[in-house]
């Protein structure tokens, strides 16, 4: 069973006294903020009548994200989201949608999460500065001699792809395929609307499964330092990865290491741009960089929604969740909540003091690995790009990915004097 737009504008969702998250709305894909602040200020926590619930507050989101319930999909009650899930898990090959350390509750989760925070440390992160500073210059220099491109193209995509193909210790791979592979695979991070994208997400899942059985047979044939190497020997309490669990978590560190950043970089970058007088602040004050990451974070969140799936009954507000319900919670909304970051909610603002209160990380246990990371290339991409064209402006229409979850541009054409 698949839930369509269909279903969405028709009968299902149609109560007149009731306002249901509806990411096929006119206008979501352009600008989802309206309508989720219209969820949060009229139905917050909702039973939606396609088979999930869905909460928008801060405050209940957060505690969600700390209430150690369930990410497993065997614990999801039977109905459309369960088939779905299944229809698009289905088959032999391992699958990072179930077997990565994002989708495994304790002591699985746990024992994963050991091992691969056991090689992806701040240390190691903090030593890719002037790695990642490099990637940037150049990418800005190509920028200058171009006069115009498209930002996503240029920058954002190019350099979170380069570096954590750099950190894993990666072969010279098809870029595009990947991206291409990659792209059709987070959909699954989001409402299915038919079986053709079901079983294209299934056949991305299985493509890049058997590319990264083939790099991992090439690492142990070529060790080297890189992060692949380290995954391959980790061992913590006499435990090491077995090779499902290896390559899961290698789909997860390739996939998550670049398709949030490019968000984050060219929603950010926009960000700006439509907020020149923000624009102006950052370059007059650079020290600002590393709080002005937290509040693009905040302001236009790269991941939309998280889930759980309840193991106990939860209580929300009057509500009370039964067991094996498959929650949202819509980071986005709660990053935008009026009662935690103030009535400019709505607005950017880069010396804002609790921007780093948002929870576009999520949190508890499954806290993102690579928020570091994800930190210090925004900090750098974006610092230096205000700093070396002050005069950066918008050279014609944005594109939206009209994804519901991984929130992002395709095109992102600007204007650029070097200074």
């Amino acid at each position: 069973m698949y839930v369509t737009d269909t279903a969405y504008v028709g009968g299902d969702v149609s109560e007149p006294e009731r306002v249901w998250f509806n990411p096929f709305s006119p206008g979501f894909f352009d600008d989802p903020y309206p309508h989720y602040k219209q969820l949060a200020e009229e139905h917050p926590v909702q039973d939606h009548p396609l088979g999930f619930w869905f909460l928008s507050r801060y405050d209940d989101v957060l505690a969600l994200l700390r209430a150690g319930q369930s990410v497993e999909i065997r614990n999801m009650a039977d109905g459309p989201v369960r088939q779905q899930v299944d229809a698009v898990t289905a088959g032999d090959q391992v699958s990072v949608l179930t077997a990565s350390m994002l989708d495994r509750d304790p002591p699985d989760h746990t024992r994963l999460r050991a091992l691969v925070t056991k090689v992806f440390t701040r240390r190691a992160i903090s030593a890719l500065a002037p790695r990642i500073t490099a990637l940037v210059d150049a990418a800005l220099d190509e920028m200058a001699e171009q006069g115009s491109t498209n930002l996503v193209e240029q920058l954002a995509f190019p350099l979170p792809f380069a570096v954590i193909s750099e950190m894993l210790g990666l072969p010279t791979v098809d870029s595009t395929r990947i991206r291409d592979l990659s792209g059709t695979l987070v959909r699954s991070l989001e409402v299915v609307t038919d079986e053709e994208t079901a079983r294209a997400i299934a056949d991305a899942n299985a493509e890049l499964t058997v590319l990264t059985k083939e790099l991992v047979a090439w690492k142990r044939a070529n060790p080297a330092d890189d992060l692949l190497t380290a995954l391959i020997t980790a061992e913590h309490e006499g435990q090491v990865l077995n090779e499902d669990e290896l390559v899961a978590q290698v789909i997860l560190l390739y996939v998550a290491g670049h398709e949030t950043t490019v968000n984050l970089i060219a929603n950010g970058t926009l960000a700006l741009l439509h907020n020149p007088d923000q624009l102006a602040l950052l370059h007059e004050q650079p020290d600002l960089a590393a709080n002005a990451v937290e509040e693009f974070l905040r302001y236009d969140s790269p991941v939309q929604q998280t889930r759980r799936i309840t193991i106990t009954p939860y209580t929300v507000g009057d509500a009370e969740i039964p067991v094996g319900s498959f929650v949202l919670a819509c980071l986005a909304s709660a990053n935008r909540d009026e009662r935690v970051f103030g009535p400019d909610a709505h607005k950017l603002r880069l010396d804002r003091k609790e921007a780093r209160h948002h929870l576009s990380f999520g949190g508890g246990p499954h806290h993102c690995l690579g928020a570091a990371l994800a930190r210090l290339e925004g900090q750098i991409a974006i610092g230096r790009l205000v700093r070396r064209f002050p005069e950066l402006t918008l050279d014609g229409d944005v594109r939206w990915n009209n994804r519901i979850n991984l929130r992002g541009l395709t095109t992102l054409p600007v204007k650029v004097r070097a200074t």
